[in-house]
Order: C-alpha cells, then sequence, then structure tokens
C-alpha cells in the first residue's frame, strides 16, 4: 500500500432506508401465481439462510444423514409450493415463516414415519452437508431451544452474508489490503493496537486511517439494512428485525 495516506475506498454507498422489490417483499406479492421472478427470489433466500433450517433439525435430535435429507426434501416441496399457500402478509418474517413452515413440514410428513431412505430425497439445489454438519457440531445448542439456536443461526448466517459481500465490494474496488486491516475493527478498537501504530505499519496517517473506518462501519451498516429488508416485508419492520438480530448476536458471545 502506498504512502500517499489515501485510504479511500470508491464505492458508491447504496441509500440508506430504500429498499425497492427486497426479495421476500417479491415472493409475497406473487405468493399465488407463477412468477419467475418470485421463484428466482425464494430460491436465492432459501440458498443463502438453508444452514439455519439444517441446524434446527438437527437440535430436534435428528441425525446429519436424516436432517440432509429433511432438509433437502423440505426445500423441494417449499420451492414447488406445496407450502407456500401458508404465506402471511400480515406476518412478514422470512425467519419466522420458514421455520414455522419447516415445524409443519416435519409434524405433518415426518413424524407418521414417512421416512426417504438414504439419498433418496429430490434435491432442489446443493446442500454442503459435510461442511454444515462441522460446523453445526462446532456450535453446540448445550440446553438451548431449538428454535432459539435456529434464530442464532440465522442471525450469524446474515451477518456472514453481510461481511462476504462488503468484502468483495473492496476486492472489486482494489482495496483488498485495506478491508483485511479494518474488518477486524468494526465490533469495536482493539484497546492495545493504536490507529498510529496501525496506519504507520501500512503506511497511512492515523487521520487517513480513522477516515477509512469511518467509511467502513458506514458501509456495513448500510450492506447490513439492505440484507435484513430482503428477508422482511414490509420494509417499515426492518428496524424491529434489525434490533432482534444484534440481541441475538450479542447474547450468543455474552
Amino acid at each position: 500500500m502506498s504512502g500517499s495516506g489515501d485510504s479511500s475506498v470508491n464505492i458508491a454507498a447504496a441509500p440508506v432506508g430504500e429498499f425497492p422489490a427486497t426479495h421476500w417483499s417479491v415472493v409475497l406479492a406473487a405468493a399465488q401465481e407463477d412468477s419467475p421472478q418470485a421463484t428466482e427470489a425464494l430460491e436465492t433466500l432459501c440458498r443463502t439462510y438453508w444452514y439455519p433450517l439444517y441446524a434446527f433439525v438437527r437440535c430436534r435430535g435428528h441425525s446429519p444423514e436424516d436432517a440432509q435429507d429433511l432438509t433437502q426434501e423440505f426445500f423441494a416441496h417449499f420451492l414447488q409450493k406445496g407450502y407456500f399457500h401458508l404465506a402471511d402478509r400480515t406476518r412478514g418474517r422470512f425467519r419466522t415463516f420458514l421455520v414455522h413452515t419447516l415445524e409443519h413440514f416435519l409434524i405433518n410428513e415426518w413424524k407418521r414415519g414417512q421416512r426417504l431412505r438414504r439419498g433418496g430425497g429430490r434435491v432442489c439445489f446443493s446442500l454442503d452437508a459435510a461442511e454444515a454438519e462441522t460446523r453445526y457440531l462446532g456450535e453446540a445448542a448445550g440446553n438451548m431451544t431449538p428454535e432459539r439456536f435456529y434464530d442464532q443461526r440465522w442471525a450469524t448466517t446474515l451477518l456472514d452474508q453481510v461481511m462476504t459481500g462488503l468484502r468483495q465490494e473492496y476486492a472489486e474496488a482494489g482495496r483488498t489490503a485495506v478491508f483485511e486491516v479494518l474488518a477486524g475493527f468494526l465490533w469495536g478498537k482493539d484497546e492495545s493496537v493504536s490507529y498510529a501504530q496501525i496506519g504507520e505499519r501500512w503506511g497511512m496517517t492515523e487521520g487517513a486511517l480513522r477516515a477509512a473506518m469511518h467509511r467502513l462501519r458506514r458501509r456495513y451498516r448500510e450492506r447490513l439494512r439492505a440484507e435484513v429488508a430482503q428477508t422482511v416485508a414490509p420494509p417499515d419492520t426492518v428496524e424491529d428485525e434489525l434490533r432482534y438480530l444484534l440481541t441475538v448476536v450479542s447474547q450468543q458471545e455474552s
């Protein structure tokens, strides 16, 4: 990195508070129609947030193999709109709708013993079962309820999505090194290391480093709100959902 002190990241900031045609609102608007746009939006959401459902099924006591089959079969039904009539526009959180629909599926399909043979499920999209199981074992729920564990996994997945998108933005702007230096400070400053020390190490003034940190945090907040907005409808519920998910994460870390 050059020593010019120019640590700016040339990325246009998304407008805060404006969420036109978010994924879940698109799905809800077309709940009873054959809409390619809604189908694509729904599959995108499912691909992103399938792991919390896998963790929920595992936390209910199912084996890794059964949890994989159950999750895959659930999505096969879900994406074919077998359960989509349950969508309620007055309950606009995709997180809540998804887990309630899964519970309905487990009760009405699998509690009666209609189990798939291993590998016999319908594949709607690829699930990395090995990675999911490794992650699940590393995030042992202990005495936590499956519902609470699901919410924590959902919040963690959402934050991971935000960081992945933010990292990609910086990479596309040729600022990967800036991101890697500053990312660890998003949730608070390491008091053992000063901005002056970090700036000296990377050829940046303390002022430039602080400005870069301010821009990163602002962009993180914008992307976080936008990601939450993809999973709720109407948009005026974004702030409530954001507060709840951040509370869930803080309790996880405490």
